[in-house]
């Protein structure tokens, strides 16, 4: 059995478009160990010798069982991890696993797509971070928040937009993106339209990178056991 000895980080990633972007420049910036599993590749996912566990976005719905069939897998893991106190990150279908796990619907929802804003539910989590910031968002289901859960920041159109359990955190936007991965993910659309996301994108990405920078670091530094982070608040 391997020994862990320092803190390490695994991405569980469902797209190839979808990797781990800023999250996994900071995890090599602070020289950490970092083991990416291209779930779309392997269709299972292996034993986790990491410390820290980040569950990335992807196409999929997290009710698409049946297809995807290691999804009951990330539930199961999610739900080991929480109980243990290891820390857990979810961005956009991670978020809806997290949820997921613990018993919440995920359900279409108007689909989400480009640059809007969220509110901070108080400053419990992140009293850091501005009350109201600007993220980018390619979504269309959305999740409950069950009974252990508590609603971290709320959207306009879309309510429910980061979810928090002990340990896991879940976020239903993408706070990990670059300039490059937004005009890869945006590429199918009419030009005029990309055009008018990539301006807006060069507003608001460097404000986006700051929250992003933020999450990571209260992540990065979290213990690998008996972990919160409602209790890392502050």
């Amino acid at each position: 059995m391997r020994i862990i000895d320092r803190p390490s980080v695994a991405i569980l990633q469902h797209e190839r478009i979808e990797p781990g972007g800023l999250f996994a420049y900071y995890v090599r910036e602070c020289g950490r160990e970092l083991v990416q599993i291209p779930l779309y590749e392997t269709n299972e996912v292996p034993p986790l010798h990491a410390t820290h566990l980040i569950i990335m976005g992807g196409p999929m719905s997290v009710n698409d069982e049946r297809e995807f069939p290691w999804l009951i897998a990330e539930k199961q893991i999610i739900r080991e991890w929480v109980a243990k106190g290891r820390p857990v990150l979810g961005i956009c279908l991670g978020a809806q696993l997290i949820a997921s796990s613990f018993g919440a619907l995920v359900y279409p929802c108007k689909k989400e797509l480009g640059w809007s804003s969220v509110n901070a539910i108080g400053d419990e989590l992140f009293p850091e971070l501005p009350g109201r910031f600007n993220v980018f968002q390619m979504h269309g289901e959305t999740f409950d928040i069950p009974e252990p859960g508590m609603l971290v920041f709320r959207g306009e159109e879309v309510l429910n937009q980061a979810i928090c359990i002990g340990s896991a955190l879940g976020l239903q936007f993408h706070p990990e993106l670059t300039l490059e991965m937004i005009q890869d993910w945006i590429s199918f659309l009419p030009s005029q339209k990309q055009e008018s996301l990539i301006t807006q994108s060069r507003q608001y990405l460097p404000e986006s990178e700051k929250i992003c920078r933020t999450i990571a670091d209260r992540f990065l530094t979290a213990p690998s056991r008996a972990f919160s982070w409602m209790r890392s608040a502050g």
